[in-house]
C-alpha cells in the first residue's frame, strides 16, 4: 500500500510540475525601439528605430542600417545573421542583408513577371522567403535568386497574424488555427487558435501570446503550458534557447524558463 501511495505522490506531482512554467528574471536592459528584432546566443540584440535597423553586439558598438526611400520596415527576420529579411509592406518589397548590414539582394514583388501581393514574410532554407500570398491566400516558398515558387500551400479560410520559421519548418498563425509545413509544404500540425495574437519559435518549441498572457508548446508535446509571466506589459517576446526576452517599450527584460 505504501508504495502504491509514492507512485501515486510521484505521477501527481509530475502533473502539477506541467500546469505551470515559472520565470526567473536573468537581467533587464534599457532600450528604446520600434521592434525588439532579434537575441542571438551571444546576446547580439537586432532592433528597429524608425526606419533604422541596429545590430548591437554585447560590449561593442552598433552597426546600423536604414532605407530612408522604403521607409519603416513593417518586420524584420534575423533568424539567418548572414540573409536577414527587412520586408517593407507598403512598397510590397524585401531587402537581404548581410551580416555587416550590406545589402545583398532586393525583391520588387510589383515589378516581378508574376506580381504577388505579399503580407507576411520570413527566412526560408538556401535563397528562399516563406511569403503569404494575400491575392491567393496562400503560403508560398519563394526562390528570390531564381524568381520562382518552389512550394505552394492549400488556401486558408481566415486572416494570417503571424508568420514564423526556421530552416526545417514554417509556422503561421491564422484567427483560427496554428499550422506547422515542413519545407516541403507538407502540412504537419494544426492547432486551433484560442486568442493567440503572436508566437515565438526557437528550436521547434513555440510561445504563444493572448492579449494578455504567454502559453508554451514543447515540440515533443501538444500540450500548452501557461507562462507565469511579471505583471508588466508583454510589448514584444522572444525565444532563445530556454530563455525569454520581454520588451516593455522601455527594457528588455531576460527571463530564464523553468521547465522541467
Amino acid at each position: 500500500m505504501a508504495f502504491i501511495r509514492y507512485i501515486f505522490f510521484l505521477f501527481t506531482t509530475a502533473i502539477v510540475a506541467q500546469t505551470q512554467i515559472d520565470l526567473t528574471l536573468v537581467d533587464s536592459t534599457a532600450i528604446k525601439a520600434n521592434q525588439i528584432v532579434a537575441v542571438d546566443n551571444f546576446e547580439t540584440i537586432y532592433y528597429t528605430t524608425n526606419t533604422i535597423l541596429h545590430k548591437k553586439p554585447k560590449d561593442k558598438p552598433s552597426i546600423n542600417y536604414s532605407n530612408v526611400q522604403l521607409g519603416i520596415p513593417t518586420t524584420v527576420n534575423a533568424f539567418n545573421p548572414l540573409k536577414i529579411n527587412m520586408f517593407y509592406q507598403d512598397f510590397n518589397t524585401v531587402v537581404i542583408l548581410d551580416n555587416r548590414l550590406a545589402e545583398i539582394f532586393k525583391v520588387d514583388f510589383n515589378t516581378i513577371p508574376v506580381y504577388k501581393n505579399v503580407s507576411h514574410v520570413s527566412t526560408g532554407y538556401d535563397n528562399t522567403l516563406w511569403i503569404f500570398n494575400q491575392d491567393i491566400q496562400q503560403l508560398q516558398l519563394y526562390d528570390y535568386k531564381n524568381d520562382n515558387v518552389r512550394v505552394t500551400t492549400i488556401p486558408v479560410q481566415s486572416n494570417v497574424l503571424d508568420l514564423k520559421s526556421d530552416y526545417n519548418y514554417c509556422w503561421m498563425l491564422t484567427e483560427n488555427f496554428l499550422y506547422q509545413y515542413t519545407y516541403f509544404g507538407s502540412l504537419i500540425s494544426k492547432i486551433e487558435n484560442k486568442g493567440y495574437t503572436s508566437l515565438a519559435i526557437h528550436n521547434e518549441n513555440i510561445i504563444l501570446k493572448t492579449d494578455s498572457s504567454l502559453v508554451y508548446k514543447s515540440k515533443k508535446s501538444n500540450d500548452l503550458i501557461p507562462l507565469k509571466t511579471p505583471k508588466l506589459l508583454i510589448n514584444q517576446f522572444l525565444l532563445t534557447n530556454e530563455t525569454l526576452y520581454i520588451y516593455d517599450l522601455e527594457k528588455l527584460h531576460k527571463y530564464q524558463l523553468k521547465i522541467k
